[in-house]
């Protein structure tokens, strides 16, 4: 299985103590990835949204992989209904050929709305512009000249979109957030499939890779040939007490933030607490309890890959820093040994 991290470069969105603004918070997210790319991670995932709170976009991607030599890049998500396909695949196409064949796309509908009023999209549109842009992106990935003609964007007439990637097919997975319809329709194209679990208990979204695999299976694709993973909020520190005193405060300030934009409740150090439990959504704890989750979530998903979200809110760097090195040093080797085929052999650690 491979094992990872994502992150949307949370930075502070107002002045004070601890604040993280957007320059140092880039500089410490090309530290974060090259380091999980020394420890011998697989995968580094960067999410974007048009928010005072998030720094990233996914050119930073470009920058890492100038840093990096085997990791894997990826978007976390690209939120394609109010992006455009042309300009997305020339941007991972241009990020595949910069690191060598190690870029990957993670399309998504997106959870915040505020791009589709900044690029000018109507929201009443929400699926239909995924739908439409995703069977774009799709064309475009494969075949150099395209002709193509939708409701919402301008038609392509016999076109060639450059750059290329260095890959044959530029990977392209489909990122969800608990939607059956969604699950379906990644298993209707084929597509690897991205399930985001942040709250509630996780075997609740089990059936949702049922899903997906039954309509793989009935489009007439063989599942067992398609990835998944799923991503999850955590930390990791040398004892379980340290991991949830550093990651509690910023995650909850991060949670009500937005919960207060979308009408939840707050959130508090008892449920934080629940939700760190064996049933819970949350990986927080020293490495080899977050290993044994990890393997424990293996046993329901069968899932393919495993992306970890540890850089939320206010975070010391120096601590993301250590809860990587603990991650690729200590949980990952686990994680593999425990999760390997039959006659797999498991790849030491990087050096």
């Amino acid at each position: 299985m491979e094992l990872g991290l994502y992150t949307f470069a949370d930075v502070s969105p107002e002045p004070g103590p601890g604040a993280i603004a957007p320059h140092q918070r880039l500089r410490n997210l090309i530290e974060e990835v090259d380091l999980a790319d020394q420890v011998g991670l697989d995968v580094f995932g960067l999410g974007e949204h048009h928010r005072p709170d998030y720094a990233a976009s996914a050119l930073a991607l470009a920058a890492a992989a100038e840093r990096t030599k085997r990791i894997k890049l990826t978007s976390a998500v690209t939120v394609l209904s109010s992006d455009d396909p042309v300009r997305v695949f020339q941007q991972f196409g241009t990020l595949d050929l910069l690191s060598g064949g190690r870029a990957e796309i993670m399309a998504g509908r997106g959870s915040f709305i505020e791009s589709f009023p900044l690029f000018g999209y109507n929201l009443e549109d929400y699926d239909e512009l995924f739908a439409e842009k995703l069977d774009l992106l799709l064309a475009i990935r494969d075949s150099v000249k395209v002709t193509w003609s939708g409701n919402l964007r301008a038609p392509i007439n016999d076109r060639g979109v450059y750059p290329r990637p260095l890959q044959d097919k530029l990977p392209i997975w489909i990122a969800i957030g608990g939607t059956p319809q969604s699950a379906a329709r990644a298993g209707v194209l084929g597509l690897p499939l991205a399930l985001a679990i942040i709250g509630g208990e996780p075997a609740r979204f089990a059936p949702l890779f049922d899903i997906y695999r039954d309509a793989a299976r009935r489009a007439g694709t063989d599942p067992s040939g398609l990835a998944t993973t799923i991503n999850v909020h955590g930390f990791i520190a040398g004892t379980t007490e340290q991991a949830a005193d550093d990651f509690y405060g910023p995650q909850a300030e991060v949670m009500n933030r937005i919960g207060r934009e979308r009408g939840w409740g707050p959130t508090s150090r008892a449920h934080f607490d629940q939700s760190r439990g064996p049933n819970g959504a949350l990986f927080v704890g020293n490495p080899e309890q977050v290993a044994e989750k990890i393997v424990a979530q293996h046993k329901i998903f069968n899932n393919d890959r495993f992306l970890l979200q540890m850089a939320i809110g206010a975070l010391p760097h120096a601590k993301i820093m250590k809860a990587i090195e603990l991650y690729g040093t200590k949980v990952a080797p686990i994680v593999r040994k425990e999760t390997a085929k039959p006659g797999v052999a498991v790849a030491a650690p990087a050096a």
